[in-house]
């Protein structure tokens, strides 16, 4: 099952969710009138007036399980931030020195380029000596990773980058949305037990109160529905996730190319006296189906992950129960440190692949570049590795620097023709200041000018944390002035086009990342004029003939639409025919996607042939288009 097979499947997922959803709110409107009805008929009244008991009793129960749900959803419209910090995350600081904590920032940042997302924030739990950890967030763009101190402390490097790729799978399919979305949505239908229980810990029943007693038996009358709720609740969530939690371990291992490091991070849950069980126990209920291992302790119906066993021998299958307690014997006298263990084990990051030369011709084709998105290998983990150490350290510090972020990333943006980038800094220095102009361009003259094609878009994915902690005012400014940027003489190359929608893109998302929260359901044939005019300016933006780019045109259109005749129409605006095409083809279903990626593919590589520059560019709009493609374009 590919990324975009998954994505559809995790849209299906949320009908269900609907689905379900609907049964359990048809199951408590049920018990809430079978409770009236009882106490209707012990009152001694006719049985036959009941009817608009009922029907009030049916559309107060409908009102408070639908302002429940409004209230949760509404409270987690911040995002994947948002639940870290109900979890009690403690944000990382990109400067951090705590080497535990540094070594996290350095796995999750090669992940993330690996995969060709944003670098998500990273948190850590530090009250909790358990093994575990969870994504969170809507989209990419507002996504975190947090983990637990006794993760931190009690995992080797190769354990923790098994953990982080399992949540990686997570945020890349789809399952991240759909997990916040089963938050708000389950929080009405426990909201009667909740009500229930409020009145039971704070009402006051002795004295001369008459109505002491009625309100007593409402109240235990609303905890024992309020388990109903719970039940469904629980049942949905074991339902949701247990499957997903498979193909996040099948994921991580296809990832890392080796087992032993998420093997190792589940024996050492299920070996250790603290294992997963979180201790904010209710918080942990209203998470368990989003963590990496069970932190409450359901088992059977209610259980939201595969047994711990049955998920070790899925990657080492002669693993028995017997050497489970053999390590949970050993463990009692030893804990397990696993900084110790990196040192033993000589499991330090470092150089293990080299970038392509700027005028490497690379070989692609639609269906291996289709198999790579959202599906980084361990040759991408290797680039991304290279990546990183390949960007100068004195970039690197300035893109995790939130003074120095802005004009890093928009000297990114400025032209190599000195007439466009006089009008660019005019257009910085009008918004931001004639100083921020000046930083930006000599960014750029020191740094980013000679920077290699292939880093400038991990470059931007480093530097977006520390962007997102800019006040949202400074960040509105920021995107204006980018956009103005991109636009300043209205002829701008391809990629600084896109790479400024990128960054629009991501910016918006985490400003309000509840409201980009969808599935697309638009079909390919409400969007051909779309797909046509991106077809039409890649291809005459990579050929200087018009014949070369009519042929590159329409060996991609060709692949797209192959029942449509769509002419080559060159674009005279160029890049700037995309502004009204970007938001149809991001409301794509993701099967329909997948068929536009194929094409972008033949459109860029009809000859077989792909240039650094080239492969970027394709990088970029496939981010644009939320289908995240990592960097090794060249693999077999």
């Amino acid at each position: 099952m590919n990324f975009f097979e998954r994505q559809a499947q995790a849209r299906r997922n949320s009908s269900r969710l609907v689905l379900l959803f609907a049964l359990a709110v048809i199951g408590i409107v049920c018990a809430v009138d079978f409770a009236a009805w009882v106490a209707w008929g012990v009152g001694g009244s006719d049985e036959g007036s009941a009817a608009p008991l009922l029907f009030v009793c049916s559309v107060l129960t409908l009102g408070v399980i639908g302002l429940g749900s409004l209230y949760r959803v509404a409270s987690l419209r911040g995002g994947g931030e948002t639940v870290a910090l109900q979890m009690g995350g403690v944000p990382i600081a990109a400067d951090t020195t705590d080497f535990n904590l540094r070594r996290l920032r350095n796995v999750v940042e090669e992940i993330a380029i690996a995969s060709g997302v944003p670098v998500p924030k990273i948190y850590v739990l530090e009250h909790e000596a358990a093994i575990n950890a969870f994504a969170a967030g809507y989209s990419p763009s507002d996504a975190v990773i947090a983990v637990t101190r006794g993760a931190l402390d009690r995992l080797n490097r190769d354990e923790l980058q098994g953990v982080i790729a399992h949540e990686f799978s997570h945020v890349l399919n789809g399952d991240m949305r759909l997990n916040i979305r089963l938050m708000g949505v389950l929080f009405g239908i426990l909201m009667i037990g909740l009500i229930g229980r409020k009145i039971l810990e704070h009402g006051r029943f002795g004295g001369r109160n008459k109505g002491a007693g009625a309100i007593l038996v409402a109240a235990l009358v609303a905890m024992v529905i309020g388990y109903v709720g719970l039940f469904f609740g629980r049942m949905i969530k074991a339902g949701v996730s247990r499957q997903r939690e498979r193909l996040a371990d099948a994921s991580a291992v296809q990832f890392t190319r080796q087992t032993t490091g998420l093997a190792g991070a589940l024996k050492k849950i299920g070996g250790l006296d603290e294992g997963s069980r979180l201790n904010e126990r209710n918080n942990a209920e209203e998470v368990s189906h989003m963590l990496f291992g069970d932190g409450v302790g359901f088992h059977g119906l209610f259980a939201t992950h595969p047994p711990l066993v049955e998920r070790i021998q899925e990657l080492e299958p002669q693993f028995t129960e017997a050497q489970m307690r053999a390590l949970a014997k050993k463990w009692i006298e030893v804990p397990p440190n696993g900084l110790e263990e990196d040192a033993h084990l000589g499991l330090v990051a470092g150089r293990t692949a080299t970038l392509p030369p700027e005028d490497a011709q690379l070989a692609v084709t639609p269906p291996l570049v289709v198999a790579q998105v959202a599906q980084p290998s361990p040759d991408d983990y290797k680039r991304a590795d290279a990546i990183v150490e390949t960007i100068p350290a004195a970039v690197r510090t300035l893109a995790g620097q939130r003074e120095s972020v802005m004009p890093l990333l928009l000297g990114l943006l400025l032209d190599d023709d000195k007439r466009v980038r006089a009008l660019q800094r005019e257009e910085i220095a009008a918004r931001l200041g004639m100083a921020m102009a000046e930083e930006a361009t000599q960014l750029r003259e020191q740094h980013l000018a000679k920077l290699h094609a292939a880093l400038r878009l991990p470059l931007a994915s480093i530097a977006f944390p520390a962007l997102r902690l800019r006040p949202r005012p400074e960040l509105d400014v920021f995107l204006d002035t980018s956009d103005a940027v991109v636009h300043a003489d209205g002829r701008v190359s391809l990629f600084e086009f896109c790479l400024g929608r990128l960054l629009q893109v991501q910016v918006r998302e985490s400003l309000d990342p509840s409201r980009h929260a969808r599935f697309g359901r638009t079909k390919l044939n409400g969007v051909r004029s779309e797909i046509a005019t991106m077809l039409c300016v890649v291809a005459q933006s990579g050929h200087e003939s018009e014949s070369n780019a009519r042929a590159a045109y329409l060996h991609g259109i060709q692949r797209v639409l192959p029942n449509d005749a769509l002419p080559y129409l060159p674009r005279r605006e160029g890049a700037l025919a995309l502004d009204a095409a970007w938001a149809p083809l991001d409301a794509l279903d993701p099967l329909a996607k997948q068929a536009v990626v194929e094409g972008l593919v033949a459109t860029i590589g009809h000859d077989n042939q792909v240039t650094v520059g080239e492969a970027e560019l394709l990088r970029t709009i496939c981010a644009c288009l939320h289908c995240p493609l990592p960097p090794m374009l060249e693999r077999a």
